[in-house]
C-alpha cells in the first residue's frame, strides 16, 4: 500500500468526514438539485461506522448502499415538500385574463388590446384574423406582445 491509502486507512472518521463536505458544497452549487446531499447524509453515517472494525470494502459497500437507499426514497418526498410554489407576478398574472380587442388583429399585423386600463400589443395565438371589439383570453406572453385567443 500506498502513505496516502495507509493515511487513509488510519484515518477513516476523517476521511468520511471530507466526503460528507465535499458532497455538501457540491450540492450547495449544483443549486439544489438534492442529488448529492443524500451521499453526504451516508457518508455522514459512516463517520460514526467506521469506528467499528468493518474492512473499507465494506464501508464502500454501505456507504453506497445507503446513500443510494436515501436517494431513492426520500428525494421525492424531499423534493414534493420543498418545492416553492411560483406566485404569478406582474405580466404572468395575466396570463389566463379575458381583454377586449382595440385595434384588429391579423395574420400579418400584430394589433392591439387592453387589459386592466393598458393597451398591450398583441397577436393571434393560431395567426388566425381577430376584429376589433373582440373577446379574447391572454394564453401567453412573449416579450411586450400577449398572444391571444379569440373566445
Amino acid at each position: 500500500m500506498d502513505s496516502f491509502s495507509m493515511f487513509v486507512m488510519n484515518n477513516l472518521p476523517w476521511f468520511w468526514l471530507a466526503v460528507t463536505v465535499v458532497c455538501i458544497i457540491i450540492e450547495g452549487i449544483s443549486m439544489g438539485t438534492l442529488t448529492s446531499i443524500w451521499f453526504g447524509c451516508g457518508a455522514f453515517v459512516m463517520i460514526f461506522l467506521s469506528f467499528l472494525p468493518i474492512p473499507f470494502r465494506w464501508q464502500l459497500l454501505i456507504f453506497a448502499l445507503l446513500s443510494l437507499a436515501l436517494l431513492i426514497f426520500t428525494r421525492p418526498f424531499a423534493v414534493k415538500k420543498l418545492k416553492v410554489k411560483k406566485t404569478p407576478t406582474n405580466s404572468d398574472s395575466l396570463i389566463g385574463k379575458k381583454v377586449l380587442v382595440t385595434e384588429k388583429i391579423t395574420e400579418l399585423e400584430k394589433g392591439a388590446v387592453k387589459v386592466n386600463g393598458v393597451i398591450w400589443t398583441a397577436r393571434s395565438e393560431d395567426n388566425s384574423e381577430i376584429a376589433k371589439g373582440a373577446e379574447c383570453t391572454i394564453t401567453e406572453i412573449e416579450g411586450v406582445t400577449l398572444v391571444v385567443k379569440k373566445i
